[in-house]
């Protein structure tokens, strides 16, 4: 499903949607740094022209149909920056919490196992690194065609579209905290013609000043947390250690307190 989804995105339709998603990941990439990104995507263009990290690569399915363990592999797909990279999907060859951004396009919509997948990212992601997760959003006109896209057997409606409060709660039981939520492209899922002005502008435009949660498309941006060691406080046995000591009286005031307050018994 990996290989058969990545040419819709160089169709009409598809890079419609891959410029406006690049719009709006343009406007994000500059706000975070470290130094190395990774962009893991269906498709092989890169996303992170403008982020100023320096180390940035991108792993996207391989056309050739390499596979490893019966997997669909993901290659590297800009040689000049990185060597080539051969890998699982679901085993990313990356050391715990090395990575500082890391951008998942489309990804988690076409896995076979999208919570493995999100767990993998968690692993290499570093404390305090960014996520940007790019998806289809099923709340949405293209959510409502895909069982019709899906039984013609379209791309990319064979897709899994994960609800975004979904994700966000698989997120948050990975130690993510979600920083924000972008939604855009609230037209319906047609065929542009040659002649049509382009549509993103007004997508963008919509997105930018209201952000509905019905966008066919949407960008969510989540933090890594740094755990945090909690003291394990000494439980005080209070009531048994003051119950082995004895209550004594003052003997320098004894007598005062005697004619202040009378006794019992009868003067006589």
């Amino acid at each position: 499903m990996l290989e058969e989804v990545s040419p819709w995105f160089e169709s009409a339709l598809g890079s419609q949607v891959l410029d406006t998603e690049l719009a709006i990941v343009e406007q994000l990439l500059p706000g975070f740094f470290g130094y190395h990104l990774l962009q893991l995507s269906v498709q092989s263009r890169p996303l992170y022209e403008s982020s100023p990290i320096r180390h940035k690569f991108s792993l996207a399915p391989s056309m050739e149909s390499n596979r490893v363990g019966g997997k669909v592999s993901l290659v590297n797909t800009e040689q000049r920056i990185s060597p080539a990279v051969l890998a699982k999907t679901e085993l990313l060859p990356f050391e715990k919490d090395s990575l500082d951004v890391v951008l998942l396009h489309h990804l988690l919509d076409f896995h076979e196992s999208p919570q493995n997948l999100l767990r993998e990212v968690s692993r290499v992601a570093r404390p305090n690194g960014q996520l940007v997760i790019v998806g289809f959003n099923p709340l949405s006109l293209w959510g409502a065609y895909k069982p019709i896209g899906a039984l013609r057997k379209k791309q990319p409606w064979q897709g899994k579209f994960i609800r975004p409060g979904r994700l966000m709660d698989w997120l948050n039981l990975l130690n993510f905290k979600i920083d924000r939520a972008q939604y855009s492209i609230y037209s319906p899922p047609y065929q542009r013609k040659e002649n049509m002005k382009f549509q993103v502008d007004y997508s963008q435009g919509l997105s930018r000043n209201y952000n509905w949660p019905f966008g066919a498309i949407f960008v969510i941006v989540a933090r890594k947390q740094v755990g945090t060691i909690t003291p394990i406080r000494p439980v005080w046995r209070g009531k048994q250690s003051l119950g082995r000591l004895s209550v004594v009286r003052p003997t320098a005031g004894r007598e005062i307190a005697n004619r202040n307050f009378p006794t019992d018994s009868p003067k006589k």
